[in-house]
């Protein structure tokens, strides 16, 4: 059965609900990437970040997230001029989402601290299911725990194929990051400078 899963930052400000949430329905995955890292050292939130670095991470349809309040406080960051943007709030610098540059692209990546689990009653895993699979390992930070990996073939047939049934459902729109006319973002990014992504 479909459930909506509270979504708020840290001091609550920003709120809203992702629609349809059930285990099968996204894809959850850990990002334990450099730029991934390098968003919570620019947040300063560290403590996103599990002990190696990872960042959980749910993929799915725009169209499912909608935010009730706070929407004039969104922000967005790219760390490279072509690079994905970041969605954060400015209140409390609480990561929000992944996006690409377009409202075309059907998939957001919703991150785990902006899921309000305890005002739901599940855990995130009865929530959204066990991760199906880690990605960038090779950038952990610490040593990670052994778990069973799927292969590079299954991660890009199981994503391609929720990606292309969002796509063919029209479910890129309406977006919560992107204006219902142009789409253009919500917020303008900012891009990091070389010496700024250094510096972090």
């Amino acid at each position: 059965m479909s459930r909506e899963l509270p979504l708020r930052c840290q001091c609550g400000h920003v709120r809203g609900v992702a629609h349809g949430v059930v285990p099968s329905a996204g894809l959850r995955f850990i990002c334990y990437c450099d730029d991934c890292q390098t968003f919570a050292r620019f947040l300063g939130r560290a403590d996103i970040l599990d002990p190696a670095g990872g960042t959980d991470i749910l993929h799915m349809p725009p169209a499912h997230v909608t935010l009730a309040t706070g929407a004039e406080a969104l922000r967005a960051l790219r760390l490279s001029e072509k690079g994905v943007i970041r969605w954060y709030s400015a209140c409390c610098r609480t990561p929000i989402a992944n996006t690409a540059d377009s409202a075309r692209f059907p998939v957001i990546g919703l991150i785990h601290c902006f899921m309000d689990h305890e005002a739901d009653g599940r855990s995130r895993d009865a929530a959204l299911g066990p991760p199906f699979c880690r990605i960038f390992e090779r950038s952990a930070v610490a040593p990670l725990r052994p778990m069973a990996v799927p292969s590079p073939l299954e991660v890009f047939v199981r994503r391609g194929a929720k990606v292309l049934s969002w796509w063919l459902r029209g479910l890129a729109r309406p977006s919560p990051f992107f204006t219902a006319g142009a789409g253009a973002p919500r917020a303008d990014p900012r891009v990091l400078t070389k010496d700024e992504r250094s510096a972090l």
